[in-house]
């Protein structure tokens, strides 16, 4: 019995997608068994539209920019998003040797960080062609694009554990809790460790997410601070933003994953968002990377996390982008109900178990 991932070899072997015309992507070409791509609703795991949180900022690209991601989420079926605040927007930049910290939280400056970004992306709701959500509920109720709103970092809790309650009170729905500047929460993959994985207050923190009915995003999180989360947490766990490592000395490969940590997350009944960096060349090499992600966790523990628009290089540029990369799994064989699962099932999955 030839194996999907021979079958994947062998057509690989016959066609590349970039050879595909976009107008054959845009539609099902396998038959009357296989969706449209247009027919499949989206879940997106990380993003941050317009990148909304350079507001005021010299590189901000405007109100109407934010509006026309949204915009163009609706046109392409994205039916719910994990809309993400940074938490240590203020300490990092961009270096030849990746994202990195430059310096420490002032006194209450994490909290105050939280609380202008949590103002701007209600500002720009409110006028865009969208809506806050909390529950699975409102997502399936929902005919456009739904917002679920995210931090990237757990950093505002700043030493009080009840800031927790706080967030969830004012509609945060998942927590990552680490970022790129190191905290006393846990260990990050991209510097050196300093808790020994979780630490006790990180592991307070975990707690405390699971009994308010939050989702734990374990993206950036060293293999030991993931190890940590999964041996505590009663709900599954996600990790929004990322792929399996390649052999590459690109800065990008130090946010990639091993095939252990992966399995770690699945391990809990959670889910990894496959991330279309610019650690993948191209579609064809993302959706072979999606797809290898899927045999080495299973299909039920692979979902897509964006990071639009603060992504390094990106393969998905914009949402059209992401109908492509639906259609090109149909390309390589994907049964509909294992695309559903890709795309939204496996999410809805993992958030109804979560969510209170």
């Amino acid at each position: 019995m030839i194996t999907r991932k021979d079958f994947i070899k062998q057509l690989g072997a016959l066609v590349s997608l970039s050879l595909i015309p976009d107008f054959v992507l845009s539609n099902s070409i396998l038959g009357d068994n296989n969706a449209s791509a247009s027919t499949y609703k989206v879940f997106d795991l990380h993003c941050h539209p317009g990148a909304f949180f350079r507001k005021g900022s010299p590189s901000y690209a405007g109100d109407d920019n934010f509006k026309k991601v949204i915009n163009d989420m609706n046109a392409n079926h994205i039916n719910g998003v994990f809309l993400s605040i940074v938490s240590d927007l203020n300490l990092i930049k961009v270096t030849e040797k990746g994202v990195k910290p430059v310096r420490s939280f002032e006194e209450g400056e994490a909290w105050q960080s939280f609380e202008q970004q949590l103002s701007i992306i209600q500002e720009l709701i409110a006028l865009s062609d969208t809506s806050i959500i909390n529950s699975v509920k409102e997502l399936d109720k929902s005919k456009k694009v739904a917002v679920f709103i995210s931090c990237e970092g757990s950093d505002f809790v700043d030493g009080d554990i009840d800031n927790i309650n706080r967030v969830f009170e004012l509609g945060v729905r998942s927590v990552q809790l680490v970022h790129y500047a190191p905290n006393t929460v846990g260990d990050l993959q991209t510097e050196s460790p300093i808790n020994d994985g979780l630490s006790a207050y990180g592991k307070d923190i975990v707690k405390r997410m699971n009994e308010v009915g939050m989702l734990i995003d374990v993206a950036h999180a060293s293999f030991k601070t993931v190890t940590d989360v999964a041996e505590i947490t009663s709900t599954p766990i996600m990790l929004s933003h990322s792929i399996l490592k390649k052999e590459t000395n690109d800065p990008v490969n130090a946010r990639a994953i091993t095939k252990e940590h992966a399995k770690i997350v699945a391990e809990t009944g959670g889910i990894i968002g496959a991330w279309p960096s610019g650690l993948n060349t191209d579609m064809d090499d993302f959706v072979a990377a999606t797809i290898e992600l899927a045999d080495v966790v299973g299909i039920d523990h692979v979902a897509l996390g964006t990071d639009m628009d603060a992504n390094y290089k990106p393969v998905i540029k914009d949402y059209f982008d992401v109908q492509k990369w639906v259609a090109a799994l149909e390309v390589k064989g994907l049964s509909k109900t294992e695309i559903d699962k890709l795309t939204s099932a496996n999410a809805k999955r993992v958030l109804k178990k979560t969510l209170k």
